[in-house]
């Protein structure tokens, strides 16, 4: 999983500062996440889904369409 996260950050040229702040966490946190030093809450998985318009299931590799989930609609 690791790899495809970085991937995804290397491939539009941006730095672990830039993600963390998007997802709300610090540079030093992102860095154990990304390496493998700590484990992925689900919570961050969704955001980082989210930032990168992919689906947490592309990131943990459980597929390899990197197409978002189709949004829900709202109930009235």
């Amino acid at each position: 999983m690791e790899n495809r996260i970085r991937d995804l950050r290397e491939d539009r040229d941006l730095t672990q500062t830039e993600v963390a702040e998007a997802i709300g966490i610090t540079q030093r946190k992102y860095s154990y996440l990304e390496t493998g030093q700590q484990d992925w809450t689900d919570e961050l998985l969704v955001r980082l889904a989210a930032f990168y318009g992919t689906s947490v299931d592309y990131l943990l590799r459980q597929t390899d369409d990197p197409s978002p989930y189709p949004q829900r609609r709202k109930k009235k």
